[in-house]
């Protein structure tokens, strides 16, 4: 008798076990949020570099492709993909480029979904110059936005705001900063990713990251 209740016991555990097994692998992905001390220093702005918690995207006011004022009232209730580039770019911008068409792809019917394109060359990259690259991109109204504003609020938004950038200075003429960097936002304006925006399985992983935050906001 205490031989079967053993082997009931054992299998009663064995159950459990498994469904506790089965409940954590099922559990949905959860995105870490990415706050300025958990980053490279070298990317994030001396003031900044302590801060360890509650960091969100701040204020913005720039110019985009058709002339209109983009601020951070446009990304309200969005999830979006910034980056940083500039339109002679001939390196890394094309690659960049093309996998971000990938991006406005597969969300160009999902209003939730926006994409900011900064310029860290303004002084060139004027509001004709911007709406001529954006529709070589194919870039959608209203789903995709390219940037321009002056060059010093840019750098502070890559280095105080986005940290994508190991540039010193405070964006001179005489500095230049350039990143392959994608980078996730929420709806809460935290960031929850960076991705090499010139790599095709880095971009999988955002698109895959993407579809999480959706999961996470329904």
């Amino acid at each position: 008798m205490s031989k079967h209740i053993a082997v009931w016991g054992f299998l009663l555990v064995f159950a459990i076990a498994v469904a506790i097994a089965y409940n954590i692998i099922n559990q949905p992905k959860k995105l870490k949020i990415y706050n300025p001390s958990q980053l490279n220093p070298e990317i994030v702005d001396t003031t900044l570099r302590f801060v360890n918690k509650n960091h969100r995207i701040g204020k913005f006011s720039l110019t985009n492709q058709y002339g209109e004022n983009i601020t951070e009232k446009n990304t309200e209730e969005k999830i979006y993909i910034a980056d940083f580039f500039f339109t002679t770019c001939p390196t890394l911008c094309p690659k960049m480029s093309k996998q971000m068409i990938r991006v406005q792809e597969k969300y160009k019917n999902n209003p939730k979904i926006i994409i900011l394109s900064h310029s860290v060359m303004p002084e060139n990259d004027s509001v004709p110059a911007l709406l001529e690259y954006a529709i070589k991109q194919g870039a959608i109204k209203n789903k995709w936005h390219f940037l321009t504003g002056p060059r010093e609020h840019i750098y502070d938004l890559a280095r105080k705001q986005y940290f994508t950038a190991t540039i010193s200075g405070k964006g001179g003429l005489q500095d230049l900063m350039h990143t392959e960097n994608f980078v996730l936002i929420d709806s809460d304006k935290r960031i929850r990713g960076y991705y090499d925006g010139t790599s095709e399985n880095e971009v999988n992983i955002l698109l895959k990251d993407i579809d999480t935050l959706l999961k996470e906001y329904e």
